[in-house]
């Protein structure tokens, strides 16, 4: 892996792109002060995640933007950007959960930009990315943050001013264990928020006791009810078995019983109206009837009318008689009556009974009338004929009458046979309108029959449907016990179909076991069991988050106690290499040493300082409790921390100093640059940048400088800014920088041999 080269753009006194390229091993990069040279070391901080504001001499992001100049505008971001060969795969990244990414680029660039509002981007290979991948990304190389791979003037001691543990820190750095100390705070960082979640999951379960608690009594109270939902579905299997049985049944009777009493009210029905077609015919006939009625009238009309005319006739009779009596009183007074001729006699007799016959027949009174006169006159005509004979007083008179009496005799015996015959006929009719009334009476009982018959089919059809509704209730009711025993037992209240019994239902039995049943109802409804699988459901959610939490709870004891045995793990490995690398190092610190001092020693030892720290004691870090076991009070105690430093020791030849603060500025420089440069070569990082390291070093002093920068290079590409002529002569390309007339920096390069004349 090679440092290839860095992009400027915009930053500080760069207004525009500019490229420096590092393809040997030592680049110089030279210019008179203020030509911005010192810029480059800055933008290579700053493209490296550096976030001391102060060490790019700077308070502010906007700082870092070019401000623009009288021919030039000023930009608006300031950007950086290195490219490293990583053709070899060097370069490691890793997610949260320590997954490598992938990094299979050959060329790894990393960017940075600033803007004006002070916003920064950081991006990878394009791709944006947080400023903690970067840092990840270069621990994985040794380019840690402390800065030990970049050197600049004024700085070159800070290894030797600063604190005991800021310089192990460096070290730590330098000998590549930083990526071992994320991981580390990445591990703390963890921790930490596993300890925050376990004690907000302890609080959850806190929180959750009281209700749990409470959903456990009602548990109980139901799994008691369980017992009694037993008991109460074997009850029920038996009663709505043979409640079901006997209300088919029952429907099944009424059913049939309806249906025998539908077809015989349906043949009532066609009986009845077979009568009433029958009785067409008959209303005619009684039309008929009617017309016997109106001939029986006729025939009594003429009966009476008979016998008026012969209560007339017995009235003449009697009348005749009368007379008859007084001529005979009247004969016997006068002698010798002449008897008429009986030729004669019978031939008035004759003409008398000839019209009473047409008188018999005839229908018209008038017309009797007539011939009752005429009978009247042949009598008169007789009587005159006996008196102008015989004695023209008495006798024909008395003839007369004889005739007339025996001609009305005739004429009663001829209306009496007439009045016969018409009371014939009259007997006749009434004994048929007799018949024909009685046959009407029959059919009418008949039909009154039918009609009482309908009516109680009617009836009884009227009760089957008041038992059809009873019915219905009772059905309604076994399908809402269905119901009500579902709501109590659940969709198991249905295997009562599958009950065997008997088809021979007792009543009284289904009574009892109905009232066993309601009793069991009464207690279950005390229980509350309606919402039991409500209140079921909701104890096994929140157990199962309590279960859950327990779990978690776990799961997060044992994250914390793998943390920190990663943490331990890290911390041991950290440890160890750090004592090899402490050894390493000195090693090589007392080469330079020797060689800038020309002899003495310098080695660094590990010292131990006691801290107090006061820390939270709390329980849910300590592990699992049991359930619902509320963690203790939390409380604070104090520890005691060791914290590992770094000492550096030294001793000039010839001299008997030994403490850092008696050395000289000089002397101090080159104590720093030997262990900056010891520090190096036990892990050597890709890059070091010197930024006038070596300003205050004589010439002698100049050429071991050069000496040391050129066995440096065998491991890391060196990036050196100076004055110094000798180290110029050292490297491989000069970078000139210098301010143009526009108020930007420019970028010069020249080769080695032109180098060369100018280190002359």
């Amino acid at each position: 892996m090679r440092l290839k080269n860095l992009e400027i753009n915009g930053f500080k006194s760069f207004s525009k792109k500019t490229v420096l390229e590092f393809q040997n091993p030592i680049v110089a990069i030279v210019g008179p002060n203020g030509s911005g040279k010192s810029n480059v070391v800055e933008a290579l901080r700053f493209v490296l995640g550096e976030q001391s504001m102060k060490s790019m001499r700077g308070s502010l992001g906007a700082d870092l933007i070019f401000k623009g100049s009288k021919n030039l505008p000023k930009s608006s971001r300031a950007s950086a950007t290195i490219y490293f060969n990583n053709s070899d795969k060097i370069f490691k990244l890793s997610n949260e959960t320590g997954e490598n990414i992938n990094l299979n680029y050959d060329v790894i660039s990393i960017s940075r930009e600033v803007f004006s509002d002070g916003l920064n981007k950081y991006i990878l290979n394009g791709s944006e990315v947080r400023l903690k991948d970067i840092n990840n990304l270069l621990s994985s190389v040794n380019i840690g943050s402390s800065g030990h791979h970049i050197i600049s003037q004024g700085e070159t001691d800070r290894i030797l001013n600063t604190s005991l543990k800021d310089r192990r820190e460096m070290v730590e750095d330098a000998l590549g264990l930083k990526i071992y100390q994320y991981k580390i705070k990445e591990a703390q960082r963890k921790l930490e928020k596993t300890a925050d979640n376990m004690k907000e999951v302890s609080l959850l379960r806190r929180e959750n006791v009281p209700h749990l608690n409470f959903l456990k009594k009602q548990v109980d109270k139901f799994e008691k009810a369980k017992e009694m939902q037993v008991a109460l579905l074997s009850l029920y299997k038996e009663y709505l078995k043979k409640e079901g049985v006997y209300l088919e049944k029952e429907q099944s009777n009424l059913l049939s019983e309806k249906n025998k009493i539908s077809l015989e009210l349906k043949s009532v029905k066609d009986n009845l109206l077979d009568i009433e077609e029958s009785e067409k015919p008959a209303r005619n006939a009684s039309q008929s009837d009617a017309g016997g009625e109106k001939e029986l009238k006729v025939f009594e009309k003429k009966i009476n009318e008979i016998r008026a005319v012969k209560n007339e006739i017995e009235r003449k009779l009697g009348r005749i008689e009368g007379m008859i009596e007084m001529e005979e009183r009247r004969k016997d007074k006068t002698p010798e009556v002449l008897i008429k001729n009986p030729e004669e006699i019978k031939a008035i007799f004759d003409e008398i009974n000839s019209e009473i016959e047409v008188a018999v027949v005839e229908e018209n009174i008038a017309e009797i009338k007539i011939i009752l006169l005429r009978i009247k006159d042949i009598l008169k005509s007789f009587k005159q004929q006996e008196i102008n004979e015989k004695n023209p007083s008495l006798n024909s008179e008395a003839e007369n009458l004889k005739k007339q009496h025996q001609e009305i005799l005739v004429q009663m015996q001829n209306i009496a046979n007439e009045e016969k015959k018409i009371f014939e006929k009259i007997e006749i009719l009434k004994k048929e309108i007799s018949q024909e009334n009685e046959a009407l009476h029959i059919k009418e009982k008949e039909k009154f029959n039918f009609r009482v018959r309908h009516q109680e089919l009617s009836s009884s059809l009227d009760l089957i449907s008041v038992k059809e509704q009873n019915l219905k209730r009772e059905i309604e009711s076994f399908e809402n016990e269905i119901k009500e025993g579902g709501a109590l037992i659940g969709s198991e209240i249905l295997s009562y179909k599958n009950f065997e019994t008997e088809k021979i239902i007792d009543r009284n039995a289904q009574e009892e076991l109905k009232r066993k049943i309601e009793r069991i109802k009464m207690k279950l409804e005390d229980v509350g069991m309606g919402g039991g699988s409500e209140v079921m459901k909701e104890y096994e959610e929140v157990l199962q988050r309590d279960n859950f939490l327990a779990k978690e709870m776990e799961d997060l004891a044992v994250s914390i106690e793998s943390l920190r045995k990663l943490m331990a793990d890290l911390k041991e490995k950290i440890d160890v290499e750090f004592k090899e690398g402490i050894k390493k190092i000195n090693v090589e610190f007392d080469k330079f040493f020797s060689l800038m001092f020309g002899g003495g020693t310098g080695y660094l030892a590990v010292v131990i300082e006691n801290k107090k720290n006061r820390r939270e004691k709390t329980g849910p870090l300590e592990g699992p409790r049991s359930d619902f076991e509320e963690p203790d009070d939390e409380e604070d105690e104090e520890e005691t921390i060791l914290e590992q430093g770094i000492e550096i020791n030294v001793s000039l030849p010839h001299k008997k100093v030994k403490e850092l603060n008696a050395l000289s500025g000089g002397e101090r420089s080159l104590a720093s640059i030997a262990l900056l440069f010891a520090m190096s070569q036990v892990n050597p990082p890709p890059f070091l940048v010197l930024d006038e390291t070596d300003a205050a070093l004589d010439e002698a002093n100049s050429r071991k400088y050069g000496d040391m920068l050129e066995k440096l290079s065998r491991h890391s590409q060196l990036i050196v800014v100076t004055h110094n002529r000798e180290t110029m002569s050292r490297a491989g390309i000069l970078y000139g920088v210098t301010i143009g007339s526009d108020g930007a920096s420019k970028l010069l390069s020249v080769k080695l041999d032109e180098a060369a004349v100018i280190a002359k």
